[in-house]
C-alpha cells in the first residue's frame, strides 16, 4: 500500500508463485472487508465503468495517496498529479479524478472558503414537487476517513531488516546469481573481483534489457543495503546526495532545501525538481536511483543535461581510491557509456548552490507530458553580470539529439559577453541555428529522426529565456459535468433501467478478487506456450532447427504446422491464412512454430533457441504508396456513388484537391491475448478459457483445427480486460495453435502474450471537393486506402464501412467514394473500435476545414450549411430523419457557449504571438449494427431457481463496458425483482450457442432483446400463480410454481451492385466541441475544455454509457493527437510497449470535460429505446485535432501564411510545431530524403 510514498529498497521482489497463502500480502488485500465505507463510495464513483486497467492498481495507488493528504482543498490536484503513473485504456479518467474529489473539500464551497455553514442549508420550498435525480451515490453519505481503521501490515510478513549483524544475501538462479552486500568495503571488493557485473538498485535499466533484449548477466550486485550510498550531507558550496538515493528521495531532499535558502542559491535545485516531476512514474521514481540514472547515460536523459549544465560532479570510489569527476561533455563518451572505469562505483553526487545573477532552466519535450520518455531534453545555465543582461558564462546541454548528452559549446561561445534581453537578440539566435552541434545530428533514439533535426532545439533555446524570468502557471483539472437523463417518478424502485448503477463486479475488481484468464489457478501438469515469429518481412523459410530448443531444461515439445491434425488455415473474407507458416513468411512477426515448456521462462528460453534460416524475397511492400504502385490489393474493392460527380465538378465555382495521412493505432488493451486450453475426458473434449469478443469463433476455430465437432469444444469467457476489436478474429489463430499443443501433449496449455509479442503479432490518395462561393458543397470524390498488412482479416469490411459513412452528417448531392484494402508486408491489421469510421471521417472533416480556409470563413458555418435537414436519404438510399443530429448540434453550441468563446479566442490570438488557442465543433452520424444481418442474432438462457434467485446467460462478453450490468438491469425490469437477485456468471458456448461478436456497439441491443424475451416468457408462466396470491412475494410465487407442476435480428443488408441497402438499424448522433491552447514554439498543447452532446435514446444505464462516451473520446484523442505506430525501414514494429507507444494519460484529459445526454429522445429499434454507444464517440476526439489545426492556422497567419495546409494525424507536438511555421522553424532547411536513411517509415 505504501509504495507511492515510501521508496522501496528491497533487494528481492517477492511474487505469489509457490508461496504460502497464509503469508501472502495479495490474498490479504483481496478482501471486501478491508474497505471502509467511504472507500466503498469511492469505488461507486470510480467504477460506473469497469476496465481491467483500473484494478486493483488504481485503487491501491489511491489508498496510498490518501495516507499522505487528508481533506486538503488542493489534495485533488496532488492526487491527480501522482495518478499519472497508472494508465487506463477504457475510461476517460473522469471516474478516477471524481473519485479522488470525494475525499477533498470542494475548491469553491463555503466551508473551504472559511464559512461555518453552507449556502445550501436553506429551507426547502414545500410547494416544489419531489423529483428523482439519478446519481450513483449521495454526497451526504461521505464520512471522514478514520485513520484508526487503517490496515495493519500483517505481522507474519514483517522482516527485521535492521538486525544487529546484517549479512550478505546471495540468491542463486538457473543462470543468474544475485548478491546483496551490506557495506561499502564489501561492495568495492565485489566490483573489483567482478568489474563487468552491473550494480542494480531499482532494476529499471538492467531489468528491461534482460527481459526484452535477452542480455544475460551471470552476476548482479544489488547494493540496496549499503548505507554509504544513501547519505546526504551539506557543505557551504552545495549538497552531496548519495548515489543510491531514489529519485523520489532526491526530490524530497531538494524540496526541503529550497525554502531554507535564498531563491538565488537554489536555481539548480528547482530546475532538477521540475524535471523530476515529469520523469517516469511514481513507481519508477520510488526505485530508480540517482547514480543509476546518471551512469546509464541515456541519450535522452532528463537529468544529465541539467546536472551537466549546473556544474555538478560525482564522487567515485574503487579499490584504487576515491576521486571526483565533473559531469560534462567528457563524462558521457557514447551511447550508454561514461568515462568511469568498470570497477569504479559512484558513491554520491554533488549539486552546487547557484550564484547571484545565475539562472538555470530545465526543459523537456515528450510525446506525452508525463510518464513518457522525452524526445528532447535540455539543461541551460546562464550567468549575467550584476548590472546588465550581459552574459558572463553560459552552459547548454541537450539530450535526445545524439548518441549521448551533448554540449552546445559553439553556441555558448557565441553568446558569452552578449546582451540577451527578452525579446531575444535575433542575431544570437541565428548563431545558435548555425553553430549548434545538434543541427547536424540525425540520431533519434526516441523515433523522431524523420522530422527536421534542429527545429526542436532551436525553439527550445528560444523558449528557455522567458522561462528564466517567469515560470509557466499550472492549471488544475476542473470538476467534470455529467448530466444524466431524468427517471420517471412513477418508475418502481425495483426497476433499475435508466438509473446509473454501479458496475456489477466493481467491488471484487477493486479488491483484486475478480478473476481474469491469467488469474486462473495452475492445473497440475500445465504447460506454457510461447510462439516463435519471423524476423524477415518477405522470405522463404529454408530451414527450421528446433534441436537446441528441445534439449533445454523444461522444454516439452515444439509445435509446427505438421502437427496440426485438422485445417492448417483460417479463412477470412475468402482468403486463407496459415496458422503457422510453413514455406514462406510475409511479415515480421508471423508465427512459424510454438515452444511448449513447463514454465513461461523455460518456454521463452526455448523459443529464443529455435533457429530459422531464410532466403529473402525481393521488393517487400510496406506503405500504401508502394501497394498502389504495385496494385497490391485485397478484394472486394468497394464503390458507392450518388449523383453525377464528374458533371457536378464542371458546374461548381471552386474545386479543391487535398489529402491527409492518418497513422495507425494499437489496441493496447491492458490484458494481452490470454488463453488456457484444457483437455477433458477421453472423448476429445476441450475446455477453452479465453479472453475474446467472439466465443463461437474460438469454438469453431479450435474444432476445425483439431478436426473434431464443435460440440466437443466449450469456450468460457468470464471477463475480458479490454479488447476494442482486437480480440474478435486474431485471437482465434492463437487459440488454434494452443489447442494443438494441448491435444498433442494431452496436458493443459496456457498462452499469455507479453506486451511486445502482442503488439508485434496482432496487429492516402488525393480527394476532391467541389463547392460554391457561399460554401455549399456540390460534389465530393473520396478515395480511402487502408494498410491491411499481410493477411486480409477484416480489412475489406473496414473499407466498406468507410465508404458507407463518408457522408457523415452532410448532405452532398453528388458523392463518390472508393474503399480499398492494401496488401503489404506488415503484420496483419484487424478491427479497432470504430471499424475504420474514425479514420474515414477525419478525411471528410479535413475536407470541410480546407473548404473553409479556401473561402476564409469559419468551418462551423460550412458544416452547418451542408448538414442533412428534414427527411433525408443517404448515398446508399437509406431513409432517416436527422432531427436529433441537428438537436445535438444546437445543444452542443449552446452548452459550450461556442460563439462567445470563438470571439474570445480570436482576441486571445491577437494578443499572443507564441501561444495560440483553437476551437472546433464536430458532428457525427454513426450507423449501429452489423451490415451483415446474420451477425445481429443473439440468444439468452435464464434460470429461475426455487429460492427465487435468477441466473442469466447471454452471448455478450464483458469487457469492462458493463454489458452484464445492463443485462442484469433488463432482467430486473422484466421479472419485476431487484437486481441483487440476478447473477451472471460468464459467457459460455455450452449455455448460449452460436454467439455473435460483442462489437459494432450492438451488444446491448441484440443480447438485451434476447434477455428481455426470455424473461418475459418466464414471467408469463408465473402469471397464474401471482394472480392467485397477488400479495405474495417473488420467492413464494417461484416456489409455488415449482411444486404445482428461432433467433432473429433486424433484416440488414447492402447490395453493392445496386449501391443501396439498409446496413444499419439506426444512427447514433453526437457533437463535440473542444478548445485547445497551443505553444507555437514547441507544438505542445493542452485541451482546455471539451463539451459533448450525444443522442443515445433512453439509456439503460447512464453511468455506464457515460463511461463509454468518455473512454471512446479519449481513445479518439489518442488516435488523432498522440499515438504513433513506428516501423523500421525493414518492416519491424518499433513501438512494442508503453515506453515507445503512448496512450493518453490523466494529463491529457481536458481541463474541463462536460458530457450531456440529449433529452427526450426515443429509438424504437432497440431495447427500451436505448442506442449503442461503444464506438460512435471515438470520432468526436477529432474535435481536439481540428482545434489544434485551428490554433496552428492562427500561428501561420502571424507568419503571413493563409489558406489550407497539411497537418497529418496524429497531430503530435513535432507536426504542430513545424506546421505553425514560426520564424525559427522556417529558418531550418528541410532535410532532403535522399540525404539520410529514415529511422522509421510513414505507414
Amino acid at each position: 500500500l505504501r509504495t507511492a510514498q515510501v521508496p522501496s529498497r528491497t533487494c528481492v521482489f517477492v511474487t505469489e508463485n509457490h508461496a504460502d497463502p497464509e503469508t501472502m500480502l495479495l490474498p490479504f488485500l483481496r478482501q471486501k472487508s478491508i474497505l471502509q465505507t467511504n472507500l466503498l463510495l469511492f469505488i461507486k464513483v470510480m467504477f460506473d465503468f469497469m476496465p481491467f486497467c483500473m484494478v486493483p492498481g488504481m485503487i491501491r495507488t489511491q489508498i496510498a495517496l490518501l495516507e499522505i493528504v487528508y481533506f486538503d482543498a488542493h489534495a485533488v490536484l496532488f492526487l491527480v498529479f501522482l495518478q499519472i503513473c497508472n494508465l487506463c485504456r477504457c475510461t476517460g479518467y473522469r471516474p478516477i479524478v471524481e473519485g479522488c474529489r470525494t475525499f477533498c473539500q470542494e475548491a469553491n464551497c463555503c466551508q473551504a472558503n472559511g464559512a461555518a455553514n453552507c449556502c445550501l442549508n436553506g429551507e426547502k420550498n414545500g410547494d416544489e414537487p419531489e423529483q428523482e435525480k439519478p446519481q450513483l451515490f449521495d454526497k451526504l453519505d461521505l464520512l471522514p476517513l478514520d485513520p484508526t481503521q487503517e490496515l495493519i501490515f500483517p505481522p507474519e510478513l514483517i522482516l527485521m531488516a535492521d538486525t544487529t549483524s546484517p549479512q550478505t544475501l546471495t540468491f542463486h538462479g538457473e543462470r543468474v546469481t544475485w548478491v546483496s552486500p551490506v557495506s561499502l568495503e564489501e561492495l568495492i571488493q565485489l566490483k573489483a573481483k567482478h568489474p563487468k557485473a552491473p550494480l542494480v538498485m531499482g532494476n529499471t535499466n538492467i531489468g528491461p534489457d534482460m527481459k526484452f533484449k535477452g542480455i544475460l548477466h551471470p552476476l548482479i550486485i544489488s547494493p540496496t543495503r549499503v548505507k554509504g550510498l544513501f547519505e546526504v550531507s551539506q557543505t557551504p558550496q552545495g549538497v552531496w546526495v548519495g548515489a543510491g538515493c531514489s529519485l523520489s528521495e532526491l526530490h524530497s531532499v531538494l524540496e526541503k532545501l529550497v525554502p531554507q535558502f535564498p531563491e538565488e542559491k537554489t536555481e539548480v535545485f528547482r530546475a532538477l525538481n521540475r524535471q523530476l516531476g515529469n520523469l517516469g512514474s511514481v513507481q519508477i521514481r520510488n526505485v530508480a536511483s540517482l547514480g543509476g540514472n546518471i551512469v546509464s547515460a541515456y541519450p535522452n536523459s532528463d537529468l544529465n543535461p541539467i546536472l551537466a549544465a549546473g556544474n555538478c560532479k560525482v564522487s567515485v570510489i574503487s579499490s584504487g581510491g576515491r576521486r571526483e569527476v565533473p559531469l560534462n561533455q567528457d563524462f558521457f563518451v557514447g551511447f550508454g557509456k561514461v568515462i568511469l572505469q568498470p570497477e569504479e562505483i559512484v558513491v554520491s553526487v554533488f549539486i552546487p548552490f547557484s550564484r547571484k545573477g545565475e539562472f538555470v532552466q530545465a526543459l523537456r519535450h515528450a510525446p506525452r507530458k508525463e510518464a513518457s520518455f522525452a524526445t528532447v531534453t535540455a539543461g541551460m545555465r546562464v550567468m549575467f553580470s550584476e548590472s546588465s543582461r550581459v552574459v558572463q558564462d553560459v552552459s547548454i546541454y541537450y539530450g535526445g539529439m545524439g548518441p549521448t548528452t551533448v554540449s552546445a559549446a559553439k553556441t555558448c561561445q557565441a553568446i558569452i559577453r552578449r546582451s540577451l534581453c527578452f525579446p531575444l537578440n535575433f542575431r544570437s539566435l541565428l548563431y545558435f541555428i548555425t553553430f549548434s552541434p545538434c543541427a547536424d545530428l540525425l540520431f533519434f533514439p526516441s523515433g523522431r529522426g524523420t522530422t527536421r533535426p534542429s527545429a526542436k532545439p532551436t525553439t527550445s533555446f528560444w523558449k528557455s529565456w522567458p522561462s528564466l524570468l517567469q515560470l509557466q502557471e499550472g492549471r488544475e483539472i476542473q470538476p467534470g459535468l455529467q448530466e444524466f437523463q431524468p427517471v420517471s417518478k412513477d418508475q418502481s424502485n425495483h426497476d433499475a433501467v435508466g438509473r446509473p448503477m454501479m458496475h456489477r463486479s466493481a467491488i471484487s475488481q477493486a479488491t483484486g478478487e475478480a478473476v481474469y484468464c491469467d488469474d486462473l489457478p495452475k492445473i497440475e501438469g500445465e504447460l506454457f506456450l510461447m510462439v516463435v515469429t519471423s524476423s524477415r518481412p518477405h522470405a522463404k523459410i529454408t530451414g527450421l532447427d528446433v534441436s537446441e530448443a528441445l534439449q533445454l531444461p523444461g522444454v516439452v515439445d515444439v509445435i509446427t504446422t505438421k502437427d496440426i491434425p485438422g485445417k492448417k488455415v483460417r479463412t477470412f473474407c475468402g482468403y486463407n491464412e496459415e496458422l503457422l507458416a510453413e514455406s514462406e513468411v510475409s511479415c515480421i512477426g508471423q508465427m512459424i512454430c510454438a515452444v511448449v515448456a513447463d514454465t513461461k521462462a523455460h518456454a521463452k528460453r526455448g523459443a529464443a533457441a529455435v533457429k530459422i534460416s531464410y532466403e529473402d524475397l525481393p521488393d517487400p511492400i510496406f506503405t500504401i504508396e508502394e501497394a498502389v504502385e504495385k496494385s497490391s490489393y485485397f478484394e472486394p474493392r468497394r464503390l458507392l456513388q450518388r449523383g453525377d460527380v464528374t458533371e457536378a465538378f464542371k458546374t461548381v465555382d471552386k474545386v479543391y484537391e487535398g489529402e491527409i495521412r492518418i497513422g495507425g493505432q494499437e489496441h493496447f488493451y491492458m490484458e494481452t491475448q490470454s488463453m488456457l486450453v484444457v483437455p477433458v475426458g477421453e472423448e476429445m473434449e476441450f475446455n477453452v478459457y479465453i479472453s475474446t469478443q467472439w466465443p463461437t469463433l474460438i469454438q469453431d476455430a479450435v474444432a476445425e483445427t483439431l478436426n473434431i465437432a464443435s460440440n466437443r469444444v466449450t469456450c468460457h469467457v468470464k471477463r475480458v480486460g479490454g479488447a476494442f476489436g482486437g480480440k474478435v478474429t486474431r485471437t482465434s489463430v492463437l487459440a488454434s495453435i494452443t489447442s494443438v499443443a494441448a491435444w498433442k501433449t494431452n496436458r493443459a496449455v496456457r498462452c499469455v502474450l507479453e506486451r511486445g509479442e502482442d503488439m508485434l503479432i496482432t496487429g492516402g490518395e488525393p480527394s476532391s471537393v467541389g463547392f460554391m462561393n457561399d460554401g455549399k458543397i456540390v460534389a465530393a470524390d473520396f478515395q480511402f486506402f487502408a494498410n491491411s498488412g499481410n493477411t486480409v482479416d477484416e480489412s475489406p469490411l473496414v473499407a466498406e464501412k468507410m465508404v458507407l459513412h463518408m457522408d457523415t452528417a452532410y448532405n452532398i448531392p453528388n458523392l463518390r467514394g472508393r474503399g480499398t484494402a492494401c496488401k503489404t508486408n506488415l503484420p496483419s491489421n484487424t478491427a479497432f473500435r470504430g471499424f475504420g469510421v474514425p479514420q474515414g471521417l477525419l478525411i471528410v472533416e479535413n475536407m470541410i476545414n480546407d473548404v473553409a480556409m479556401v473561402l476564409g470563413c469559419p468551418a462551423d458555418k460550412i458544416r452547418e450549411m451542408n448538414m442533412y435537414r428534414g427527411p433525408s436519404t443517404t448515398h446508399y438510399k437509406f431513409e432517416f430523419n436527422p432531427e436529433n443530429l441537428l438537436r445535438c448540434w444546437e445543444e452542443c453550441k449552446r452548452r459550450s457557449d461556442y460563439s462567445a468563446r470563438r470571439g474570445a479566442i480570436e482576441q486571445f490570438n491577437e494578443q499572443n504571438r507564441w501561444k495560440k488557442r483553437g476551437i472546433s465543433i464536430i458532428p457525427i452520424k454513426y450507423g449501429i449494427a452489423f451490415s451483415d444481418g446474420f451477425l445481429n442474432q443473439a440468444a439468452a438462457l435464464v434460470h429461475i431457481y426455487k429460492d427465487g434467485s435468477v441466473l442469466v446467460s447471454h452471448g455478450g462478453t464483458e469487457m469492462g463496458q458493463g454489458v452484464h450490468t445492463k443485462m442484469q438491469q433488463i432482467a430486473s425490469r422484466e421479472l419485476h425483482i431487484p437486481p441483487s437477485k440476478i447473477y451472471i456468471s460468464e459467457t459460455s458456448t455450452n449455455t448460449v450457442p452460436n454467439t455473435c461478436p460483442s462489437a459494432a456497439s450492438f451488444g446491448t441491443d441484440a443480447n438485451g432483446m434476447a434477455v428481455k424475451d426470455a424473461c418475459q416468457i418466464l414471467y408469463q408462466r408465473l402469471e397464474p400463480i401471482r394472480k392467485k396470491n397477488p400479495k405474495g412475494t417473488w420467492e413464494i410465487a417461484v416456489s409455488d410454481c415449482i411444486f404445482l407442476f428461432v433467433l432473429r435480428g433486424p433484416d440488414l443488408y447492402v447490395d453493392w451492385d445496386k449501391m443501396e441497402g439498409q446496413p444499419y438499424a439506426y444512427y447514433t448522433y453526437g457533437v463535440s466541441c473542444s478548445e485547445v491552447e497551443l505553444d507555437c514554439l514547441t507544438g505542445e498543447y493542452r485541451t482546455l475544455r471539451t463539451d459533448i452532446v450525444v443522442d443515445i435514446g433512453k439509456s439503460v444505464n447512464p453511468s455506464v454509457d457515460m463511461g463509454q462516451i468518455e473512454g471512446a473520446f479519449m481513445q479518439g484523442l489518442g488516435l488523432y493527437t498522440l499515438e504513433e505506430l513506428k516501423f523500421s525501414p525493414f518492416g519491424l514494429l518499433y513501438t512494442r510497449g508503453p515506453s515507445q507507444y503512448k496512450i493518453p494519460a490523466v494529463c491529457d484529459v481536458p481541463l474541463q470535460f462536460n458530457v450531456y445526454l440529449l433529452p427526450d429522445s426515443d429509438n424504437p429499434y432497440a431495447i427500451y429505446s436505448s442506442k449503442g454507444i461503444g464506438e460512435p464517440t471515438l470520432f468526436l476526439g477529432s474535435s481536439v485535432f481540428f482545434a489544434i489545426k485551428d490554433a496552428v492556422a492562427a500561428a501561420r497567419s502571424d507568419s503571413g501564411l493563409k489558406g489550407p495546409f497539411s497537418l497529418n494525424s496524429p497531430a503530435t507536438p513535432e507536426r504542430a510545431c513545424l506546421a505553425s511555421a514560426s520564424p525559427f522553424t522556417q529558418k531550418v532547411p528541410a532535410s532532403k530524403p535522399e540525404s539520410f536513411k529514415p529511422w522509421a517509415l510513414d505507414i
